[in-house]
């Protein structure tokens, strides 16, 4: 089958609205459009003008699934700006809190989003019944990782503990305690999670596009770090804007982001784990020699077993840290002044930058926020490209099915809509 056209008319039950349209003519790619078709939210704009210590509680509500990481970005972002250099409880509690963030996002996205696609079913649901303990596990995960926010943050869904220069609460030893020993239990679902990636019979595609990703000489970077890249990017957070830009696109509200003089890259777990893989916890990596997986690796299909090693890795590091905690109330007063500041996190669907320029007075005047979705959306399109060649002659319900499985792999905002896709296709 040489032509086909693919019309998706809307990615709905999605925290953003998109659609995509596909036309093939004579084996080629004629037109490829990923339309993110949602209204802009104009976070930024609506920002300037507030006081600073409003942003933290208003960019969590950017993201229900992971609000601790628009959090801590932007508090960090803040500190930058007034030259608040923190204590090692504050980086070791905020650590913890981005960790809780990657347990239940990546326990969601694997079982619930992503094994339907590869293991053969509609949705998480039909699965269920033949595939009850998995699905079990899934929940016990996802509920230690809600757990774990609203103990360090004080509630599971937009955590209100974080603050410039500390925390408002600390927990207690008590609640590390009993959390540490749900960790500790919760070892062998970590690892079953990456054994099950493992056997997954994932689409045999690879293309060595830039991955982008925090490093840091102290671990596996979540919170901290240089961005780096496997074609050689190396840069503070302050460097950002000389070297990753944005375009506007016809067809998308999401503007591109593509590295200056290059072009896409991809952000997310696979990135993370080709770039730091000696840096992941002992445990995670006795996990991937266990079941025979080797990094780098450039299919993003393997996105699913990066995330399971992080799993495990998040599960060891959160342990290592609720030891070293001696919990003690610090002094967090600081200074308000003028400046800019700037900082990358790693959120769980990738590298996440919030920028703000600040005056003497603590007033916002101008804030920059790029989130993991917005840098892969580009990526996303250049994956499309190279995939749908690939599925020129199935049906048009498997042509579907693989090229929402595509997108999903990048856990985007738009991916909990792909299972109920609307597709027209064409063939021409």
């Amino acid at each position: 089958m040489s032509s086909l056209r693919v019309k998706v008319d809307y990615l709905a039950r999605v925290e953003g609205e998109g659609a995509l349209d596909i036309r093939v003519h004579n084996g080629e790619i004629a037109e490829l459009k990923l339309k993110i078709y949602e209204p802009p939210r104009f976070f930024e704009g609506f920002l300037v003008g507030r006081k600073y210590d409003e942003v933290p509680g208003i960019v969590s509500r950017i993201c229900g699934i992971c609000p601790a990481s628009h959090q801590l970005t932007a508090i960090q972002a803040i500190e930058d700006a007034f030259g608040i250099k923190v204590s090692s409880q504050t980086r070791d509690l905020r650590k913890l809190l981005a960790l809780s963030q990657w347990i239940q996002s990546h326990s969601l996205h694997i079982y619930m989003l992503a094994l339907p696609d590869f293991l053969g079913y509609e949705s998480v649901l039909t699965m269920a019944a033949d595939h009850l303990p998995a699905v079990q596990r899934a929940l016990k995960l996802k509920r230690l990782g809600n757990d774990l926010t609203a103990l360090i943050g004080g509630r599971e869904v937009h955590p209100v503990t974080a603050t410039v220069n500390g925390f408002t609460s600390l927990p207690s030893k008590k609640d590390l305690k009993a959390i540490a020993e749900r960790l500790e239990e919760a070892r062998p679902d970590a690892l079953e999670t990456v054994k099950l990636c493992a056997s997954l019979e994932l689409p045999d595609f690879s293309w060595e596009a830039e991955h982008v990703a925090l490093r840091s000489e102290e671990g596996y970077a979540i919170n901290e770090g240089r961005l780096v890249s496997t074609e050689g990017l190396n840069i503070a957070p302050w460097e950002y804007r000389n070297h990753i830009k944005e375009r506007h696109i016809p067809h998308s509200n999401a503007l591109h982001s593509y590295i200056e003089g290059r072009g896409s890259f991809l952000v997310g777990p696979l990135a993370r784990v080709n770039l730091n893989y000696e840096r992941l916890s002992p445990g995670a990596q006795e996990a991937a020699r266990a079941v025979g997986v080797n990094f780098p690796d450039f299919n993003p299909f393997r996105g699913i077993v990066a995330r399971s090693l992080e799993l495990y890795h998040s599960i060891e590091e959160s342990l290592a840290i609720i030891d070293r905690l001696e919990l003690a109330q610090e002094d967090t007063s600081y200074a308000v002044r003028a400046g800019q500041g700037f900082a990358i996190t790693e959120a769980p669907r990738g590298s996440l930058y919030h920028s703000y320029k600040i005056n003497e007075h603590g007033i916002i005047e101008k804030a920059d926020i790029v989130s993991p979705t917005a840098h892969n959306v580009h990526n996303i399109e250049e994956d499309l490209r190279r995939f749908v060649p690939q599925v020129l002659d199935l049906s048009e319900e498997e042509a579907t099915l693989k090229c929402e499985t595509v997108i999903r792999n990048y856990d985007p905002c738009i991916s909990c809509s792909a299972h109920f896709l609307k597709m027209r296709v064409v063939r021409e």
